[in-house]
This record gives C-alpha cells, structure tokens and sequence, in this order.
C-alpha cells in the first residue's frame, strides 16, 4: 500500500473515531520516515526549526496513532504497524461491501463527485490540511482550479467534515445570480444576508441592520456580527463557490472582497468573529487590482489542485473496473493529460463498452466522439468573445509558451484551456490541439 492510500485509511478511522485527521506537519513527518529521514533533516527541508518535529509534532503523532490502532507506535516501528493496521482495515471494509466498486454502476459523470462516491480520488494531504485549517478560529481557505477540476467535490467533502464537527454550514455559488444583484454592491450584500440567514434557519432581518447612512459594507458588517453570529453557539462554515464571477464586476469587487479580509482581520481580537470560517473557491487568478493589505487572497490557506497523475488515473480505472496496463493509461494521459472530468468521461464509457481505447483516440477530437459536448461548449464560448478566441489560437499556434494580455490567459486558463507558467501561456492538452486546429478555418472572428 503506498502512502497516500495509507493516509487516506489513517484519516478516515480518525474522523470515524471522532478526532481530527492528520494536520500538515504531522503528514511531513510519515512523508519523512517513508523517505528514511531524520526529524532534523524533514525539518530543514520543510524550514523550521531543528527541534520542531522531535520535541512538538512527533511525541504528539505517536501518542495519537498509538491511541488509534491500540498499540504503542514509534518512529522505528510506524511504518509496520500502520501498513498492518491499514490492511487490515481495508480488508475488513471489503468483507463487509464486497467488491463495492466493481458492482456499483456508475452514474455518468457530471459536476461535483457525491459524498461517499466510490470514483472519488482522494487528495489526502489537501484534504487532511483544509479539514484541520476550518478548525481553527476565525479561518480563510482559498480554492483555486479551472472549471472540472474537483474543487466543488472537494468543497462538498470539506462541509460533511465540518457537519461533522457540529458546525454550521452554509453554501452558495455565484453563479447561480442574476447579473443585476451582482453588480449593485447593495443588492449583491442584501443577497448575501438574506441567503446566509435562510440556510442558517434564521429569520432575515435585514432592515433592522441596515442603513444607509452607514453604508451597505458596515450595515453586512453589523448584520453578521450583531445578528447572525450573536445567535450561533458553534461555529459556521461559510463557503463562497466561483467568486471570479465577482472578478467581472470590478466595482463591487473591490468593496466586496477587501470587506471579506476585514472579517478576517476582525477575528484576530474580536472573539466573535472567530466563530466564522470562510472558504473562498476560484477558476482563475485575480485579475481586480486590490490594495495587498485588503485582499482576502493573499492570506489563509491557499489550496491549489492539479490534474491527476498517471497512478491517479491507474487508480481510477480500477474503480471503475477496468483492469488496464500502463500503456492505456499512457494513451489516455497523451491526449487529456489529467484532466479530472476528460479522465472520468473516458473511464466511463470504456467501462460501459461503449468504446474501445483505440476509437476513444480516433474519435475523441470529433464532433462524433465522447468529448463533442466539451468540445462544442468551449466552442461556442470562444465564438461569442473573438479577443479571447484569438488570444487562444495564438497560443496554439506558437512554437513555444507565449505571452498574451493577462485577463485573457486568466479567462482561458479557467476554461482549461491552457495552463499558465509565470505569465508566459500553454495548451493545456494535445485534445485541445487537435480539435480547435481544425475549427480554426471557420472562425470568423480574425
């Protein structure tokens, strides 16, 4: 069993047991010892001090997983004792749902991963981090990913911890707003409180805090502190999906957000406010020009989650029962590379029969293949906005990555499309080369 599946057994029994899961530096410290190095060396290594891991984390570590397994855990004995205990785990897990994956059918993947999904990847380290960091008062973590990448199933998994804990939570996504509340900074704020208020079970109450000779921020402001955190006796989680759609309306982004990173700021010596939680969550970077010290995403935990790597994909294909050789993975990662949603789709109709590898690589860039609807919804948005398809076909078309005007790459990139090093651009997959070279003699945007 390699490390990460061990951790994700390790962090599933804590949570089954009531405690917390690993937290980032105590998962450094078994990264370490499977590496066969010292605490000072995992220290320097990690930039802290030489004594950090041997006399704080470490001591802590064992007394935990001691506590959990039912036997005393060393250094020297960890790595027996827990592949023992995670075996046998998992082998429990199976006599009690036999082959649960190979017999679940799988419905055909779309959006978010559901809790308790067996073709969900974990990512332990990012999950063990960002369920610790909600417990901490007064939190902010920051999601950020292109579109189909996982963050909505890692934030699903991150508000069942927090349920979990007894907290609060509330979730909205900006999407789901008509453009007229979003632009209208008052209107967008009213939104917020009457919509948090209703998932919390309170009743709005938004005139009595509101008013408008203090202004639409502080009457927010007022509203949280004095009446929705004043009634909670735990802690909420409040999860904000796809704020760059905020990123489009400037001039309430720029109230908006530095409001947010006041809150943050607040709970450092108002206890109230410690009792809110945020997780902001993102497709693309930061293209609203914010004061350092007003922005909410230059603190917190920032959360950055790539594309799945060829054992992900190995794993995957086991879920969903396809005994597959490294060269079928190979096949598929040269075409998609990780994209998570690509991966998924391919999975599933090779599990259904519906293709075989070699038609999947035919017919994949067509408009007959299993990705014509990605493909065409990709399409018809670069159709609509002529700046960004060229900006993309110059970056298709170029020798190397190139440089183009960056609230175009931060828009494409969110797409998927490319992936940005520094400020310099670059196709994201050889699908996407395929396709869109071949569509580009009807655009008629040039």
């Amino acid at each position: 069993m390699n490390l990460d599946s061990l951790l994700e057994v390790i962090n599933s029994k804590l949570v089954e047991s009531q405690n917390r899961p690993l937290n980032a530096t105590e998962v450094l410290v078994l990264q370490g010892i499977w590496q066969y190095q010292t605490y000072n060396q995992i220290a320097q290594k990690e930039g802290y001090s030489p004594g950090y891991f041997t006399n704080v984390v470490a001591p802590e570590l064992w007394q935990r997983l001691s506590k959990l397994i039912g036997k005393r855990v060393t250094k020297k004995n960890c790595r027996a004792l827990l592949e023992s205990y995670a075996a046998q785990s998992t082998s429990e897990k199976n006599v009690l749902f036999p082959a649960n994956r190979q017999q679940m059918s799988p419905s055909y993947p779309s959006g978010s991963v559901p809790l308790n999904s067996p073709f969900y990847i974990k990512h332990s380290t990012i999950e063990a981090q960002a369920y610790a960091e909600i417990r901490k008062p007064g939190a902010l973590v920051r999601i950020k990913a292109p579109r189909e990448r996982g963050k909505t199933s890692l934030l699903l998994r991150m508000l069942d911890y927090a349920n979990s804990q007894g907290y609060h939570t509330v979730s909205l996504n900006l999407e789901q707003i008509d453009c007229t509340i979003l632009s209208d900074l008052n209107r967008f704020l009213r939104w917020l409180c009457a919509n948090v208020s209703h998932q919390l079970q309170l009743q709005p109450k938004l005139n009595d805090y509101w008013d408008d000779d203090i202004g639409s921020k502080v009457s927010c402001t007022l509203y949280f502190r004095s009446y929705l955190l004043e009634q909670l006796n735990s802690p909420v989680v409040l999860a904000l999906d796809e704020v760059n759609k905020i990123f489009e309306h400037p001039q309430v982004a720029k109230d908006f957000f530095p409001m947010l990173r006041s809150w943050y700021e607040e709970a450092k010596r108002i206890p109230l406010w410690q009792k809110l939680r945020l997780i902001v969550v993102h497709s693309t970077e930061v293209y609203v020009p914010l004061h350092l010290n007003q922005s909410p995403f230059n603190v917190g935990l920032p959360i950055q989650l790539t594309k799945f790597s060829l054992d992900q994909v190995q794993q995957l294909a086991q879920c969903y029962g396809l005994e597959w050789n490294a060269q079928e993975a190979d096949q598929l990662m040269a075409l998609v590379g990780g994209h998570p949603a690509l991966i998924h789709t391919a999975l599933y109709h090779l599990s259904h029969g519906d293709v075989s590898m070699a038609q999947l690589l035919q017919f994949a860039p067509t408009s007959t293949g299993i990705y014509s609807h990605h493909l065409q919804r990709h399409w018809a948005v670069l159709e609509q906005q002529p700046e960004l398809a060229r900006a993309f076909y110059a970056v298709i078309n170029a020798a190397e990555p190139l440089q183009i005007e960056p609230i175009l790459g931060y828009k494409l990139s969110s797409m998927g499309l490319i992936e940005l090093y520094g400020n310099k651009a670059k196709l994201s997959c050889q699908l996407y080369r395929q396709y869109f070279e071949k569509q580009q003699s009807n655009f008629r945007c040039a």
